[in-house]
């Protein structure tokens, strides 16, 4: 089965230009929590807070990518992938969130990108991966709405530090999920919930997407820049007036409410009326603050979710049906396996004529791998990927705006909530001993780049 896969999908299909890599995000592979002076972040405090992590887990050592780097880069060029993407994390390069420039935090990124340049592999920067200072959480955070010019300083020393060599940018990574998440659900750091946070801290993630893309648009000459959004299929639970609604105003909140104030198009308060709520944060000149002519937009699918009407949820009025609960094929995190999902999210964003290129930036599966001896095998993962790679070559044959493709991950890491039990790597990491193991959706991927 592998074999006939393998046969007829192939990285020459999508066309030569067509770029491929593989993301990883700082705080969940890197370690080293406190070394070299780096301050702790809002993940640092929030995994050490009890029942917050599955199993109590948390990164302070990781995959150990601050000392294994080299090592993990290698790898990367032996399985022919030539475009990395990882981000920066703030409290390495300001231990105090803004002011002191931690000279070590710049050395570290520096060598990482020096030594993918050596290797011939590109860099695609994230500012933001939500690793935010906790001392700058500690005034507030994402809710005060000073984090503009906290981020807009982090922006500059960042641009003025690796723009000579990075010219591939990505401002924040998902910021619906890290605000409500953290500032509606607190189910992740730093753990607040409530309205009254999600609001301000929505309006300022806007407002520091666009004005960190001004800023390395300013600084890094011929920057390639863009933001990214976590999105998935909305559709409703049943066929009726109330669920399709439902939907219409979930996918509104989920698909939308980042991405059209970029463009000069305002919040969808129409579909979402709860938005209106946003008003009171509104500063005069902020709608036109918010607008940014980004690049690329890098969208990041893993799944489609089913909605229905519920009286009881506050202010939407809205429950996801769970995958476990709808018979369908499941990752070990309960997304649903439904691999049209990517092509109708690629479709979906094309028909936004402000946006010039789309990549995948994030796609990719946890399932339970098998390791027997030195074989790391997972096959429900490669066919996963071979699914999804499909619906995407569709997308790209039918002439819809899709560039690229990043797998998520490189290798297994700490997933936030969800500690160490979910897997979505290319390669094995035993967190005993560290060692890296190529799994065989690894040698798949290999190959099929090689194609």
């Amino acid at each position: 089965m592998k074999e006939q896969k393998e046969s007829f999908l192939n990285a020459s299909d999508f066309g030569k230009n067509f770029i491929w890599g593989v993301s990883t995000a700082a705080y969940q592979i890197e370690g080293g929590y406190d070394a070299d002076g780096k301050g702790p972040s809002i993940w640092d405090k929030f995994t050490h807070t009890p029942k917050m992590i599955h199993n109590g887990d948390h990164a302070n050592v990781s995959c150990d990518f601050y000392h294994k780097y080299k090592e993990d880069i290698l790898l990367m060029k032996s399985m022919n992938i030539d475009n990395y993407r990882f981000s920066i994390s703030w409290t390495r390069i300001l231990p105090y969130g803004v002011g002191t420039i931690n000279a070590a935090g710049v050395d570290f990124y520096n060598k990482v990108i020096d030594f993918c340049l050596e290797n011939e592999i590109t860099s695609w920067v994230t500012l933001y991966h939500w690793d935010l200072p906790q001392i700058l959480e500690n005034k507030g955070g994402w809710t005060n709405r000073n984090i503009i010019q906290w981020f807009s300083e982090f922006t500059k020393i960042c641009a003025n530090a690796f723009g000579d060599r990075v010219k591939n940018w990505m401002v924040l990574n998902e910021p619906m999920v890290f605000t409500v998440a953290g500032y509606f659900l607190g189910v992740h750091a730093p753990g607040k919930k409530g309205l009254k946070n999600f609001l301000p801290a929505t309006h300022h993630a806007v407002l520091c997407q666009a004005e960190g893309g001004r800023i390395l648009r300013k600084l890094v000459p011929n920057a390639n820049i863009g933001t990214t959004f976590s999105c998935s299929q909305i559709t409703p639970y049943r066929q009726n007036e109330r669920d399709r609604k439902t939907a219409v105003k979930v996918d509104a909140l989920l698909n939308r409410l980042f991405i059209e104030p970029a463009f000069g198009l305002g919040y969808p308060t129409n579909e979402a009326p709860v938005l209106k709520k946003l008003q009171p944060y509104i500063q005069s000149t902020d709608m036109d603050d918010c607008k940014f002519d980004f690049d690329f937009i890098g969208i990041q699918n893993y799944t489609r979710e089913k909605v229905k009407y519920n009286l009881l949820v506050p202010y939407i009025r809205a429950k996801i049906v769970k995958a476990s609960k709808r018979n369908v094929q499941t990752m070990l995190m309960d997304w649903e396996v439904y691999p049209p999902s990517i092509y109708n999210i690629i479709k979906k964003y094309s028909n936004y004529p402000q946006i010039k290129k789309i990549i995948l930036t994030e796609n990719g599966a946890a399932f339970k791998d098998k390791i027997d001896g030195i074989n790391i095998t997972d096959t429900k993962r490669i066919n996963f990927l071979h699914r999804y790679l499909t619906q995407v070559l569709k997308a790209k044959k039918e002439g819809l705006n899709i560039h690229g493709y990043f797998v998520w991950t490189f290798t297994d890491n700490f997933e936030w909530a969800e500690g160490y039990r979910p897997r979505f790597g290319l390669v094995h990491i035993d967190f005993n001993t560290l060692k890296r193991t190529i799994k065989e959706s690894g040698k798949w991927f290999s190959k099929f780049l090689s194609s």
